[in-house]
């Protein structure tokens, strides 16, 4: 009897599709390397960050309003000036942001720390901003406590502007750990996680302003 050519393909099975060649099936492949599995857990982290801002979008859609007789969205967001500089802000951080992922990449240290510090002073800045009109919001009695529709604002806004604040934390440890151990791969790994971080909060903030301040302004 002769000796079956394992080249050959397999009776019923013309197509090698149970049949790969070295005694490995087709489709199997190696494990993926850790930079993947890191991206994709944190992409599943911000998938839930971004279900917890839909339910906040939701309660905000609800109850914008219900004013309780206080100032409403048309009143409060009838100039969006500040909401706009805050909306330039974020957006050239994220821009800078990506400029200081394709340094990491590329092993330059001066110009990350750069765009990391141009991210991290928009930031500050736009973080700056809310925390003024809060105050000023708050001065001129449209306090959380004054109205459903107030309480649904501060939460959003707020919890948007608590992500940046902890952003620019995180931020500040990154230009650190780069510092202490140069782009070693945990470190690439970590630089990846909070680029992801912060485009996400850009892409939030975009619909936030849309919802609350122009169309607000309208309403």
């Amino acid at each position: 009897m002769s000796a079956i050519d394992p080249s050959l393909p397999a009776e019923g099975d013309p197509h090698h599709l149970g049949h790969g060649h070295g005694g490995r099936r087709q489709g199997e492949g190696g494990i993926a390397n850790k930079r993947t599995i890191v991206g994709y857990g944190f992409w599943i982290f911000l998938l839930s960050d971004i279900v917890m801002f839909s339910a906040f979008f939701a309660a905000y859609a609800v109850l914008a309003g219900q004013t309780d007789g206080g100032p409403g969205p048309r009143q409060l967001f009838a100039d969006p000036s500040n909401a706009i500089i805050e909306t330039g802000c974020l957006l050239a951080s994220s821009f800078s942001c990506g400029m200081a992922s394709l340094a990491a990449s590329a092993r330059m240290k001066l110009k990350f720390h750069a765009a990391m510090a141009v991210t991290f002073l928009l930031g500050l800045a736009f973080v700056g901003l809310e925390a003024r009109e809060f105050a000023q919001m708050v001065a001129d009695g449209a306090a959380a406590q004054r109205s459903a529709f107030l309480s649904a604002f501060f939460t959003l806004v707020g919890c948007h502007g608590l992500h940046v604040s902890i952003g620019l934390l995180w931020l500040l440890t990154m230009m650190a750990q780069v510092v202490a151990k140069g782009f070693r791969a945990d470190v690439l790994r970590r630089i990846l996680c909070f680029s992801l971080f912060w485009h996400a909060l850009d892409i939030i903030w975009v619909g936030l302003f849309t919802v609350v301040y122009l169309i607000g302004s309208r309403a």
